[in-house]
C-alpha cells in the first residue's frame, strides 16, 4: 500500500475498524500525555538551565494544554471541511517541527511559544482520530470503539515518566524533545502509509466559516451534548489536578518515595486500562449511559472518600483507594460520553470532537494550578477540587442518563 493510494474506509456503514486501524488511531492520540509526561522527570533540570523559577517551568505543562484545547477546535472543524487525512498528516508534521524548536529554545518564553504550538499540532491527532471512529461507526459500537482506544492511550502516561526518566540517563531536557520530534517522524511516515480517508467528499462541509459557525450553534443548543462534553472535561479536569497536587500530597505530606510514587501513577493508569476494557465488553448489553453513570459515580466516591481523608487525617490508608477510584472511573466516563457525545452528530463530527477537546483541555489548563494555591503542605484545594468537580459531572451525567436516546448500536 503506497502513500499516492491511500487505504479507503466507507463512513457510515457501521463496519468496525480494523485492529491494525485502532492500534494508528490510539497512537496519535497519545500526543497530550507524551507532550505532557516524557519531559516531566526533566523539569527540574530545565528549570536550571533556563535560569527561571519552579512554577516558571511549570508554566510550560499550562502551555501545553492551552495549545491542546486551542488546537483540538482548528482540527476538527478543518476536517470537516477538507476531510480527515491531510489535515491529520499536517498536524503530525508540524509536531514533528514544534518538538525540535522546543529542543532549540533558548528562554522560557520561546519555549512557552514553542510548547504551545506543538500542543496545537498534536491535538490534531487527537481530535481527528476520534471523529474518524464517529465516521465508521456510531452509538453503542463508538462508545466500545473509544474504550478499546484507551488500552493503547492509556500506556502512554503510564510508560511516559519511566521512559523519560531513563533518557536523562543519556541527554538532557532538550534531548528528550529531540525524542518527542524523533516520534512524530515515525507516526507522520506511518499515518502517511496506513490512514484511510473517512469523510468522503460529498459528506463535507463546503460552506467555510458559515458551515462551521452554524454546526458550533447546533452542537451549543444539544443540551445533552454540552452536558456530556462537560464531563468529559471535568474528568480530565480531576486528572490534571491529580498530576499537579498528588506528588506534593503523597512525597511531601505522606513521604513516599519517588520509586513509590511512581508505582502509585502506574497501578492507577492500568486500573483505568481495566475499566476502559471492561466497559468495552459490556456495553452491547449494558448501554453506553448505564455505565456512564456508574463510572460518574465511582469517581464521585473516590473524591468524596479523598476529601475525607485529607479532612480527618486519615492518611494512605484511604488516600490510596480514593485516588484509585478518581483515576480507574476515566475508563468508564471518556469512551461512553464521547460515544453519546458524537452520536447524533455524524454531519459535524469534526466540530463536535474538537468542541470536546476544548472543554477538555481548557477545563484542565484553568484547574490544574489551583491545585497547589495553599502551598505544597496543604492538599486541601486539591481534595476539594476532585470533590466538586466529581459531583457536578455526576449531577450532570444522571440528567443526561434519564433522557438518552442512543443505545442503539451503529446510530
Amino acid at each position: 500500500m503506497t502513500a499516492s493510494a491511500p487505504p479507503q474506509a466507507t463512513p457510515g456503514t457501521g463496519r468496525r475498524p480494523t485492529r491494525r486501524l485502532l492500534v494508528l488511531l490510539g497512537s496519535l492520540s497519545t500526543f497530550g500525555p507524551l507532550s505532557m509526561d516524557l519531559y516531566l522527570p526533566g523539569l527540574t533540570d530545565l528549570a536550571g538551565d533556563l535560569s527561571v523559577s519552579a512554577s516558571a517551568a511549570q508554566l510550560t505543562i499550562t502551555a501545553s494544554l492551552l495549545g491542546l484545547a486551542g488546537g483540538q477546535f482548528l482540527g476538527g472543524s478543518i476536517s470537516d471541511a477538507l476531510g480527515r487525512r491531510r489535515p491529520l498528516l499536517a498536524g503530525v508534521a508540524l509536531f514533528a517541527v514544534t518538538s525540535l524548536l522546543c529542543a532549540l529554545a533558548p528562554n522560557i518564553w520561546l519555549l512557552l511559544a514553542a510548547r504551545t504550538a506543538q500542543g496545537m499540532a498534536g491535538a490534531v491527532g487527537i481530535v481527528i482520530a476520534r471523529a474518524m471512529v464517529r465516521d465508521l461507526v456510531g452509538g453503542t459500537e463508538a462508545a466500545r470503539t473509544y474504550a478499546m482506544l484507551i488500552l493503547v492511550t492509556g500506556l502512554a502516561p503510564l510508560l511516559a515518566p519511566l521512559v523519560g526518566g531513563q533518557l536523562l540517563h543519556v541527554t538532557d531536557w532538550r534531548g528528550v524533545f529531540v525524542v518527542l520530534a524523533g516520534l512524530g517522524i515515525v507516526l507522520f511516515a506511518w499515518a502517511l502509509l496506513r490512514l484511510p480517508e473517512t469523510l468522503e467528499p460529498a459528506r463535507r462541509h463546503t460552506g467555510g466559516a458559515h458551515a462551521t459557525g452554524g454546526a458550533m450553534a447546533a452542537l451549543l443548543r444539544d443540551r445533552a451534548f454540552v452536558a456530556l462534553a462537560l464531563c468529559i472535561g471535568l474528568s480530565f479536569a480531576t486528572l490534571s489536578v491529580y498530576l499537579s497536587g498528588a506528588v506534593f500530597l503523597l512525597e511531601e505530606i505522606h513521604g513516599v518515595s519517588p520509586q513509590a510514587f511512581g508505582l502509585v501513577l502506574s497501578v492507577n493508569g492500568g486500573l483505568m486500562i481495566v475499566t476502559s476494557q471492561l466497559s468495552a465488553r459490556l456495553v452491547r448489553r449494558v448501554g453506553p449511559a448505564p455505565l456512564l453513570t456508574s463510572g460518574l459515580a465511582v469517581g464521585a466516591a473516590g473524591g468524596a472518600g479523598l476529601l475525607v481523608a485529607v479532612v480527618a487525617g486519615i492518611g494512605l490508608g484511604l488516600i490510596l483507594p480514593s485516588l484509585a477510584l478518581v483515576i480507574a472511573s476515566r475508563g468508564l466516563i471518556n469512551p461512553n460520553a464521547q460515544g453519546l457525545a458524537l452520536a447524533d452528530h455524524p454531519e459535524a463530527a469534526g466540530t463536535a470532537s474538537g468542541m470536546i477537546g476544548v472543554v477538555q483541555f481548557g477545563l484542565g489548563a484553568a484547574v490544574a494550578p489551583l491545585a497547589g494555591v495553599a502551598g505544597a503542605e496543604n492538599a486541601l484545594p486539591m481534595a476539594l477540587l476532585i470533590t466538586v468537580m466529581g459531583a457536578a459531572a455526576l449531577v450532570l451525567g444522571l440528567g443526561v442518563g434519564s433522557r438518552s436516546r442512543t443505545n442503539v448500536p451503529g446510530r
